[in-house]
């Protein structure tokens, strides 16, 4: 993007501004010859390096010469790129004009005297919001069992636990070394033969069928493995009928160890079992909370769009889908990463991750839309001292002095996102809870209803099975 204080003064003229449906307006902007022509010259200095004219030295033929041998409008094309958009600006500073996408641009006419062309600029549509108050959004209740810190521990037992050699047949779970070899049609295929390979039983590491014909098995047996290949496999073997040769070499099992206050100090900073279990259970609790709030704050921000009185237009969601995109793969480059590459990795094409992007941004749009309306609807404003809070959070989180926060953070930006926030806290806080108790006595006295109607019948089932347990015994 050029500067345009280096052509000069501007001759912009707008000649038409007009509103058009969707939140779009159609501006019919005019160049004059003095700020087209700067614009052709600058062109030119750059290009003539590279242009060649007989009777002159390469770079050295005056631009007069240029255009009478390839013709006046050699440059028009890159003098308008390069001249547009300083005017495009000062018509969006004259009209007032806030632009929420790219502009679509057309050129409608260009000469010696300058160009016209046209931009139709799409800004933020006109949104308001009803009955945003006691919107029906339930709260999971975040609870840790016995049975829950038991799978918290698993990882920890697993890790301590040893592999043991046992003589007996292997049964999953177990852990087999064995030496096997493919064979397609007698003959072996690439990719199938293993030596001294530790193989768990039942963890679906081998190809489907495999691992379950191992089970049985003992150490020095032998065996042969009648496979079909999955039909989603690699082309050379996709449903493909081969045969595995195995020979076990060695079984083991896992021997877990015993779960106590010894094994606590072991595998963590406890002298208790009881203390490690209680740390693990809080920690659990911690994380069912945090994504229950997650899980609640996007229910309420679901709900909250539905209540969204606005017709988006479909430009700026495409704006914020390229951003996104443009954002996440300069996060994925950052790590050292292509992302050519990255998108090769997980199987996609950059029109897929597109159109994942679009997704999540008519979301996002519709959202700060319902957020901002709410807040107008309320309101709510920003003060400046919580603005300044906020850089000095920043700094602290960053190490970095306040005031050099706030030359790299957009004090603007900084101050919406707090009003929104805010919005948002006043939404969660007055959503309409369901009434549970309620619900549950109307559920036991349905039941009771139910129950009275089936006590006969239950009493009689009770006198024939208890008929029937006596004639058992006899």
């Amino acid at each position: 993007m050029f500067d345009g204080a280096e052509l000069g003064g501007n001759t912009m003229n707008i000649k038409s501004n007009e509103k058009k449906e969707n939140s779009a307006f159609e501006l019919v902007i005019e160049v004059g010859a003095a700020e087209f022509q700067a614009a052709i010259d600058k062109v030119y200095n750059r290009q003539k390096k590279s242009i060649n004219i007989p009777g002159f030295r390469k770079g050295k033929a005056p631009r007069k010469m240029v255009e009478k041998m390839y013709g006046a409008e050699i440059f028009y094309e890159d003098a308008i790129s390069l001249a547009y958009p300083d005017a495009y600006e000062a018509a969006l500073e004259e009209t007032g004009l806030k632009p929420v996408a790219y502009p679509q641009l057309e050129v409608l006419d260009v000469g010696p005297e300058g160009f016209t062309f046209k931009a139709t600029v799409t800004v933020k549509p006109e949104a308001s919001i009803k009955d945003y108050k006691g919107l029906p959004v339930a709260k999971a209740d975040v609870k840790v069992s016995a049975a829950d810190i038991k799978a918290e521990l698993k990882p920890y037992i697993d890790r301590a636990s040893r592999l043991v050699s046992v003589e007996r047949k292997a049964k999953k779970g177990d852990t087999a070394v064995i030496d096997f070899e493919g064979f397609k049609d007698g003959v072996p295929f690439q990719g199938g033969k293993g030596e001294n390979y530790s193989l768990e039983l039942g963890s679906g590491s081998f190809v489907p069928g495999f691992e379950d014909q191992v089970v049985g098995m003992k150490a020095g047996d032998e065996k042969e493995l009648n496979i079909t290949f999955p039909e989603d496999y690699t082309p050379e073997l996709a449903g493909a009928d081969v045969v595995f040769k195995v020979k076990v070499h060695e079984v083991k099992e896992k021997q877990e160890p015993e779960v106590d206050d010894e094994f606590a100090k072991d595998v963590s900073e406890f002298d208790t079992l009881d203390e490690f279990k209680k740390d693990l259970g809080e920690k659990l609790k911690t994380r069912r909370q945090e994504q229950a709030d997650r899980d609640f704050e996007a229910a309420v921000i679901d709900a909250l769009i539905e209540k969204l009185e606005c017709e988006v237009p479909e430009a700026m969601v495409d704006y914020r889908a390229e951003k996104m995109l443009e954002d996440y793969a300069n996060r994925i480059q950052s790590q050292g990463i292509g992302f050519e590459n990255y998108l090769q990795m997980m199987g996609m094409t950059l029109d897929d991750m597109r159109a994942q992007s679009k997704t999540a941004a008519a979301r996002n749009v519709r959202s700060d839309l319902a957020l901002e309306a709410v807040a107008a609807a309320e309101g709510i404003e920003a003060a400046d001292s919580e603005v300044d809070e906020e850089i000095a959070k920043l700094a602290e989180q960053y190490k970095m002095e306040a005031d050099k926060v706030r030359e790299l953070v957009n004090a603007d930006e900084l101050r919406r996102d707090l009003v929104m926030r805010k919005a948002l806290e006043l939404v969660k806080g007055a959503v309409k809870k369901p009434a549970k108790k309620a619900a549950k006595k109307a559920d036991d006295a349905e039941a009771e209803a139910d129950g009275e109607d089936e006590k006969p019948a239950r009493k009689k089932a009770s006198s024939k099975s208890k008929a029937k347990a006596e004639e058992e015994e006899k």
